[in-house]
Formats: C-alpha cells, sequence, structure tokens
C-alpha cells in the first residue's frame, strides 16, 4: 500500500510557472512508476507526464517541452514542474503510483491538486 497526497496547486497566469509535488508514504517508493493525470471538467483523465523506476520519462505530446517530471527517492517525492502554462492546462491534477516493478498500471492515487490559470 502506498499512500500519496499531492501539493503545489493554485492559481497562475497563462505563461506562468508551478510546481506540483506528492509525497507518498512507505519504503518502496523507489520500485515504484510515479505518474501525474490531469482531469478538467467534463473531461477524461489523461495521463500528462509519467516516470518509471529507471528514471525513463513519458509526457503527453500537450505537454512536452513545458512540463518536466522528475523524483527524488530519497524524499519520497515525485514532481512536475509546469512551465509556460495555457489556460487548457486548468484542471485537477492527480498523483499516481504503480505496485513495485509495475511499469503501467496505476492502482494508488492521491486526492488531487487543483490548478486553475486565469490572469
Amino acid at each position: 500500500q502506498v499512500q500519496l497526497v499531492e501539493s503545489g496547486g493554485g492559481l497562475v497566469q497563462p505563461g506562468g510557472s508551478l510546481r506540483l509535488s506528492c509525497a507518498a508514504s512507505g519504503s518502496t517508493f523507489s520500485r515504484r512508476a510515479l505518474g501525474w493525470y490531469r482531469q478538467a471538467p467534463g473531461r477524461q483523465r489523461d495521463l500528462v507526464a509519467e516516470i518509471r523506476s529507471d528514471g525513463s520519462t513519458n509526457y503527453a505530446d500537450a505537454v512536452k517541452g513545458r512540463f518536466t517530471i522528475s523524483r527524488d527517492n530519497a524524499k519520497n517525492t515525485v514532481y512536475l514542474q509546469m512551465n509556460s502554462v495555457k489556460p487548457e492546462d486548468a484542471a485537477v491534477y492527480y498523483c499516481a503510483a504503480t505496485k513495485p516493478w509495475e511499469r503501467d498500471r496505476y492502482d494508488y492515487w492521491g486526492q488531487g491538486t487543483q490548478v486553475t490559470v486565469s490572469s
């Protein structure tokens, strides 16, 4: 089991930056793939970025070149650095984790953090 707690959401202006954090419980953090998903009202929840246990990353086309996912295994934390934010980035952002050594199936979810984009 792992518990995930997101933080860092809030209001950001178009073109601005925001960093989301997700702190995880447990001792097997480094063995898990971690992902950030987002869900806007009336839309499905979509993958934004993910980072696997070997450090490899994957990004949605909509955020490539603007967002960066990273992890600090010593702190059991995964980050999402959001730069050049656009209005369409507004959503609830969720942190997710796989079981140890799995890659693509996210079984554990945080409660979400709201990102609002407005001038």
